[in-house]
């Protein structure tokens, strides 16, 4: 059966931990390595990533890319108008084709509902590089970063400033999965999907006051306030303004708290640059960290062939 990693809410616990634990050990047994030396059991030899971008990229597409050939593999790049994507040839027959010609694709889209598209015709792992919806990879980079730094995730505390996004979502999803408690803090108009939302259960609540939200949280996250794509600039600065992580809502969590951003941030903006440079941040870790946890995902899509 093939193992696609579209959502972290599609995936039993127990593998998602199997993921993680995979991404803490290859970092470790790479200490020292140069970036170019294949892992020793190297799980992708001779087989070929196909990466996908509708969406500008750093950190994902050269993560992804040093990480199948430190698994041993090779990649091919494009992005949607170097494909018959941009000029309006199915998702479906995209798929179909790739399949035959490709190991595995990852792809970094705008609309989550193609990269499903994409997944139920391929007959080879895919990989959810970010959508609208959803950016899975980056959660478990995160969540790695906290175990490595503060010990395991389970029942920690982790507190979500701002927009109620695809990386949001994602952080939903993870939740339960981890056991770790989620506090989202939002304007209201704009919340997290609300689908999404319920796929916290219990662990995740919501609410509008940011000092709530983070109030003796271990972790404090952060994103932009205006994504790509989003249209409405000055309506989301306006609403975001009291949701700027500083000095003084982190003195508002744990002694030993933690900021992650996933980058890119915009300084001054959802953080201020005595946070994100502060002794609390882990944001290069954190960004490193999508390199040893995507590698972790491949591994396990591979291993389901």
């Amino acid at each position: 059966m093939v193992r696609h990693f579209l959502d972290i809410h599609r995936l039993d616990a127990a593998d998602l931990r199997a993921i993680l634990d995979d991404a803490h050990a290859r970092k470790r047994a790479r200490k020292g390595w140069p970036q170019g030396r294949p892992d020793a059991d190297a799980p992708g030899k001779d087989r070929v990533l196909a990466m996908i971008f509708e969406k500008n990229s750093t950190r994902t597409r050269f993560s992804f890319d040093a990480a199948i050939r430190q698994l041993g593999g090779d990649s091919i790049i494009a992005t949607a108008s170097d494909m018959q994507l941009g000029r309006g040839e199915p998702v479906e027959d995209t798929a179909r084709v790739l399949s035959r010609m490709v190991d595995a694709v990852m792809i970094r889209a705008n609309d989550h509902e193609d990269v499903e598209r994409f997944a139920r015709v391929s007959t080879v792992p895919v990989v959810n590089g970010l959508t609208d919806r959803s950016h899975p990879c980056q959660i478990l980079a995160d969540l790695m970063t906290i175990e490595e730094h503060r010990g395991p995730i389970e029942g920690k505390t982790i507190a979500w400033i701002g927009d109620g996004n695809n990386v949001c979502h994602s952080f939903m999803h993870a939740a339960p999965k981890f056991g770790f408690h989620l506090r989202v803090a939002c304007p209201a108009e704009y919340h997290p999907d609300l689908r999404d939302l319920e796929k916290g259960g219990a662990h995740v609540t919501l609410t509008s006051d940011p000092r709530e939200a983070v109030k003796g949280a271990d972790v404090v996250v952060t994103d932009t306030w205006v994504s790509m794509g989003d249209q409405d600039y000055e309506a989301r600065l306006a609403a975001f303004e009291p949701y700027s992580v500083d000095e003084a809502l982190m003195a508002e969590a744990a002694d030993d708290a933690v900021f992650l951003h996933c980058l890119p941030a915009h300084r001054g903006e959802e953080v201020t640059d005595a946070v994100i440079d502060g002794p609390q941040s882990l944001i290069w870790d954190e960004a490193e960290n999508r390199l040893h946890a995507q590698k972790a995902v491949l591994a396990w899509c591979f291993a389901g062939e």
